[in-house]
């Protein structure tokens, strides 16, 4: 068994999960890096390790039940323990108003937000059971609070799926002192806003406006508290789901 906690983080090629994956590593966890872009992934995994950290970069698809199972059994049997799984990779999937909706985008929506925590943590509990202070750390979103924004109700439904799974998988694991908790970030100034960033810069810059400690979040604001949750500060913090926000959720 390693002496170093191990760390999975999805979709960590980019944004938020690149940034978790990075302050992970500093925190002296070796971190698997998850994402579907090959390229990407194995260029930044490069530069974490020439950085010094103990990174590794597993691309596979969290929507693939197959693949996800595979890749973190040969993880938790190569480290012989699974200490964060960090559910990160998501995604708004495009819009859609109900009356139109396919139910294959219906379908590709709730896979990727939650069935991929699903078929993840399903996956990583027998490893978890050996770990340090194991915890799982899900992301969820404003959205399922609010139902989302125009034609992303099946995002917003997604993702209050991810909180109402992270209650029940804290509950189901209770007894292995496996932590379950949620973050749920607010606009956070990431690829994610890419296309409105570029095409509307004043309508993004206008977002803070609504935020009331007046700026948009930073990645770093979110890897900070997953790291805490990842931590044994956080040994005693099970099914919470903490909002990163900025106050936004309060609107002004």
């Amino acid at each position: 068994m390693s002496n170093k906690r191990v760390a999975i983080v999805t979709g960590a090629t980019s944004g938020i999960g690149l940034e978790v994956a990075k302050r992970l590593s500093k925190d002296g966890f070796t971190v698997i890096l998850n994402g579907r872009n090959h390229e990407v992934g194995e260029k930044v995994t490069a530069e974490l390790v020439a950085a010094g950290a103990d990174a590794h970069y597993m691309g596979f698809d969290v929507t693939d039940e197959a693949a996800v199972t595979e890749n973190i059994v040969k993880i938790g049997e190569k480290y012989g323990r699974i200490d964060a799984l960090v559910n990160n990779a998501g995604g708004l999937g495009g819009r859609s108003r109900f009356e139109v909706m396919t139910t294959e985008f219906f379908r590709g929506v709730m896979a990727l937000n939650l069935d991929s925590v699903f078929f993840a943590s399903r996956a990583a509990i027998p490893y978890l059971k050996k770990g340090e202070h194991p915890s799982i750390i899900n992301f969820t979103s404003n959205a399922a609070w609010n139902a989302g924004g125009p034609g992303a109700g099946i995002y917003g439904t997604s993702k209050a799926g991810v909180h109402a799974i992270t209650r029940a998988l804290a509950k189901d694991l209770a007894e292995y002192k496996i932590r379950v908790n949620a973050v749920s970030p607010g606009t956070i100034d990431t690829p994610f806003h890419k296309q409105i960033k570029s095409t509307k810069p004043e309508v993004f810059a206008s977002w803070a406006n609504n935020i009331l400690l007046g700026r948009l979040g930073q990645p770093e604001d979110i890897s900070g508290v997953v790291s805490f949750l990842a931590s044994k500060d956080a040994s005693f913090i099970t099914a919470e789901t903490i909002q990163i926000g900025g106050g936004q959720a309060l609107g002004i």
